[in-house]
């Protein structure tokens, strides 16, 4: 890939910074998409030794540029995202795809296709670790920053997605554990 080609694609992401979603920090700021996008990669990355059968280069991959498309779109929350939201996101993320140079466009088009059809082992668990990331988030988030309707979701968003796996499974009850700590603790101030 050319410097300059490899500039520009890099601009187009560096919006992934600048672009937050509704999910907050420990610290009180509102989180990036990128940030989102890095730490659902470091937890496939950390997840190797449980899922020795899945590729799990292809999940980090697609772990960071499943958002790409809201470089130019924004994020939309999952509780006000419809499917022509998606679809939009879609489109503008082939569009640009098709701008790059082979193999990078063949790449990530056949990486986006994968993570939409979820039907191997390595789209699941992408989809999976970015609803559990969401998930976490929100509980390292102070509670101030929820809305009423994330009560309840924080409880069964990503519950259909940890389905194929055990270990997810496990984990989504540790984490739904820290919610009803969490929510037991506000519930007592």
């Amino acid at each position: 890939m050319n410097t300059a080609t490899f500039l520009e694609i890099l601009t187009v992401a560096e919006k992934l910074k600048c672009n937050t979603r509704h999910s907050w920090t420990s610290s009180g700021r509102h989180e990036s998409v990128a940030e989102h996008s890095w730490r659902i990669a470091l937890m496939a990355l950390l997840m190797r030794d449980e899922f020795p059968d899945i590729d799990m280069d292809k999940v980090i991959r697609m772990c960071l540029i499943h958002d790409l498309g809201e470089a130019f779109t924004g994020d939309i929350p999952t509780f006000e995202k419809k499917e022509e939201d998606s679809e939009k996101e879609d489109e503008i993320f082939f569009k640009w795809i098709s701008t790059f140079p082979a193999p990078y466009r063949d790449e990530f088009t056949d990486l986006l296709k994968e993570m939409n059809e979820r039907q191997t082992d390595e789209a699941k668990l992408y989809k999976a670790l970015d609803n559990l990331e969401a998930v976490i988030q929100h509980n390292e988030a102070d509670i101030s920053t929820w809305i009423p309707l994330e009560y309840d979701l924080q409880f069964t968003y990503g519950s259909d997605k940890v389905e194929f796996s055990s270990y997810l499974k496990d984990l989504k009850k540790e984490i739904d554990q820290k919610t009803t700590e969490k929510i037991a603790q506000t519930n007592k101030a």
